[in-house]
């Protein structure tokens, strides 16, 4: 059997970087700084881990719980520990066999409270466009009148008490600089001469005049395309890279830069050709990453899609989705995403596409929105300023064609407009889909993931290793995820809540006035299932999906009689039967296999080598539980007990292959088993040496029989599972190979 590995890739556009043989996902945070990742490492060494993820480490706003709002690009936070305390745990890592790979924030900036935090913005607001920090962000001074609007305000200015004290305006515990020689001013003339004018909050919908991270007026666009931004924001990070303390970076929503590809191509000059480099890029279904980009791949959540989608039913997801929109009168998908689209730029983001229809003129600002409605994928890059021409025609058939050629016209000619466009588009689809539709949308809770089609979640075995073979050829060294930091439901919640697609029951039960909230409601029950604090986390979980929604309330618009009603909806804990129950368990330890043997860098998030359960942010980001203790008892020879610790297991032995043996996980090739149940059974072979084995649907093949003789033909040699049992040779039949748990790794025994 040929297993060649090989790549589409010139040595000069993507340098052979350090590999991480896995990564593990650590979110600091005040309550859990450097010193806490640092006494957890001889247990995540153990574990088998390679490297550490961190979440970003520079200076932010005080108490983050993320720390992707950064204040300071000079500085390591303080509330994690400092330098000193980055640098120690850089150590300790590498006193392990370890390393680290920092998560770096390039497109936006805090707007904090305080405002002095954020030092370049202090100075911009107080000198103006002439100040040497004005080419920091990305600000419209001609569209505010030479003045940046800071949605500040509790209610209109009128009705807000600001005043003069010294050389800053104050409101409230807020404070920011004066104009140099206003000082003396009365009120109304003060705040006129300043280089910002401080609003009503609601007026960012239409007069914000900075670019910002999505709709969050409190992150301001950064222009790192600015050689001399780009140095500044940089140098600290590439200081921890030279001096070893990092191997690797992942570049935080890419899609929202100027130039990708250049900040790409300037980033991996200035961090070495040794630095593994990957980008947060939500790639559509059939959209490939630009070949040219100088990184080791995406941050995974492709990935993501064809692992889950893999272990969905086509058959029930489509009874589930007619169901849906019977019992909630919801529209289907397609129309539920168009509808949220054009609901999302028109209000939410009024001010960009405004920006952009000025710079159309008025003659194409019908085709610009309805060019940014249609595009099929996060955003457009050159050379391809609209590569689905259904878009084009979708966009047509509303705008004229004329106007849209006008408009994609300018795409081609106009750099600054493609840019600002392709930035607008990114933003976009971010909030009407990953924050609305999929909120809005809800046959099957585990399709409406960051990176999935809820229209069409299922993937056949055949596309899966399609995938595989794909990743293999062209990203092999590309990261790969099942659960983050942004996940809307953690894989193994997932793994619940899809068994529902081989089993789609009707919903008994539900009533209320809000149809698609009780079935949401429902489900994510059953996902997450009995655990502490089930009934207060699933509340908190479906009251930002309802705001989300944007339905019956939202986060700018609140409804507080309906959201009283929220807490109604959450039933008590709910497990699945027991038939259901076993299907689940296939599914946790099948997905977590595959994603821990597929081509590509696996990335365990914090708790997830053991069963984790966790709904959207912030439940997701609570501090880490390392099942120590559990580890220590199946090492020394104890029998897992229960799927939690199964996983554990599993996660541990793979982990520990990949980091000992990192020549198994080379090349990939379908195994196709043969018998009435082959379908059931995805495998492949890495390399001549590795076959792994995993059931899928395994709630429908329960109904079926079983395996009922199916075999799975095995490459030339002896085979010995991984854990326990008799060598292969030739063939096996599944019902032997699975007859303890759903899933297997062999080994070639020389």
């Amino acid at each position: 059997m040929s297993l060649p590995r090989s790549s589409i890739h010139s040595e000069s556009d993507v340098p052979t970087p350090v590999t991480p043989a896995s990564t593990y996902r650590l979110q600091l945070r005040p309550e859990f700084p450097f010193a806490a990742a640092e006494e957890a490492v001889p247990y995540l060494a153990s574990l088998g881990v390679s490297h550490l993820h961190l979440s970003p480490v520079l200076e932010a706003v005080p108490g983050s719980a993320h720390g992707y709002d950064v204040t300071d690009h000079s500085r390591v936070r303080e509330e994690l520990g400092g330098e000193p305390g980055l640098r120690s745990l850089g150590a300790a890592a590498r006193a392990h066999g370890m390393g680290l790979v920092l998560d770096i924030v390039p497109n936006h900036m805090a707007v904090p409270a305080p405002l002095r935090l954020n030092r370049p913005l202090w100075e911009v607001l107080r000198e103006g466009p002439g100040s040497p920090f004005a080419r920091w962000f990305d600000i419209d001074w001609e569209a505010g009148g030479g003045q940046v609007l800071l949605p500040v305000l509790a209610g209109p200015v009128e009705s807000c008490e600001l005043r003069a004290d010294g050389q800053v305006l104050r409101y409230g515990e807020q404070e920011f600089p004066l104009r140099e020689g206003t000082a003396g001013l009365a009120l109304p003339e003060l705040l006129a001469a300043q280089w910002y004018r401080p609003a009503w909050w609601r007026e960012a919908r239409t007069g914000l005049n900075y670019r910002r991270f999505f709709t969050i007026s409190e992150l301001i666009g950064v222009r790192v395309e600015d050689p001399e931004v780009f140095t500044a924001t940089h140098a600290k990070v590439l200081e921890l890279v030279r001096d070893g303390v990092a191997d690797g970076l992942r570049i935080d929503h890419v899609d929202g830069l100027a130039d990708p590809e250049e900040y790409l191509r300037r980033l991996r000059a200035a961090a070495g050709p040794h630095c593994w480099v990957v980008v947060e890029k939500i790639l559509a279904r059939h959209e490939r990453l630009p070949p040219s980009w100088p990184v080791a791949g995406t941050t995974g959540y492709d990935a993501l899609h064809r692992v889950d989608g893999v272990f969905t039913d086509p058959a029930g997801t489509a009874k589930l989705a007619r169901r849906y929109v019977e019992f909630t009168g919801n529209p289907e998908w397609a129309r539920t995403a168009d509808e949220s689209a054009r609901e999302v730029l028109t209000g939410d983001l009024a001010a960009e596409l405004g920006a952009l229809e000025r710079q159309a003129g008025p003659e194409l600002a019908s085709a610009v929105q309805e060019l940014l409605i249609a595009y099929p994928v996060y955003r457009p890059y050159p050379g391809e300023p609209e590569p689905d021409p259904q878009a084009v025609q979708r966009a047509a058939s509303v705008a004229g064609p004329g106007a849209v050629g006008g408009v994609r016209e300018l795409l081609l000619r106009d750099p600054a407009f493609a840019a600002r466009f392709a930035q607008t588009s990114a933003a976009l689809r971010a909030k009407s889909l990953e924050d609305r539709a999929f909120y809005r949308y809800a046959p099957l809770l585990s399709a409406t993931e960051v990176g999935g089609d809820p229209g069409q979640p299922a993937v056949s075995a055949e596309e899966f290793h399609a995938y595989c073979d794909r990743l293999e050829r062209e990203w092999p060294r590309s990261g790969t995820v099942l659960s983050t930091h942004d996940t809307k439901r953690s894989a193994d919640v997932r793994a619940r809540i899809s068994v529902l697609s081989q089993a789609p029951q009707p919903m008994d039960g539900l009533g209320g006035p809000d149809p698609g909230l009780a079935w949401t409601a429902r489900q994510t029950a059953l996902g997450l299932g009995e655990v502490p604090q089930a009934v207060p986390r699933l509340t908190e979980a479906l009251l930002k999906g309802a705001r989300e929604a944007a339905l019956h309330t939202s986060w700018t618009e609140r409804n507080e009689a309906y959201e009283a009603t929220v807490a109604g909806y959450a039933p008590g804990p709910l497990d699945l039967p027991p038939e259901l129950a076993e299907a689940a368990r296939a599914n946790l330890l099948g997905m977590a296999l595959l994603h821990l043997t597929m081509p590509g860098v696996p990335e365990v998030y914090q708790g997830a080598e053991t069963e984790y359960r966790a709904l959207v942010d912030p439940d997701n980001r609570r501090p880490a539980r390392f099942p120590r203790e559990e580890l220590a008892r199946l090492d020394a020879g104890a029998a897992p007990s229960g799927p939690a610790e199964e996983k554990l297991a599993l996660t541990a032995a793979v982990l520990r292959l990949r980091r000992d043996r990192p020549g198994l996980f080379a090349g990939y090739a379908p195994l196709q088993a043969s018998g009435p149940a082959a379908d059931h059974c995805l495998a492949f072979a890495r390399s001549p040496g590795l076959v792994v084995v995993a059931t899928r649907l395994s709630h429908r093949l329960a109904g079926a029989g079983g395996w009922r003789g199916t075999t799975l033909p095995l490459p030339p040699g002896r085979w010995l599972p991984l854990h326990d049992g008799s060598p292969y040779e030739a063939g096996v039949r599944l019902s032997e190979l699975l007859a303890a748990r759903p899933v297997a790794v062999l080994l070639r025994h020389q």
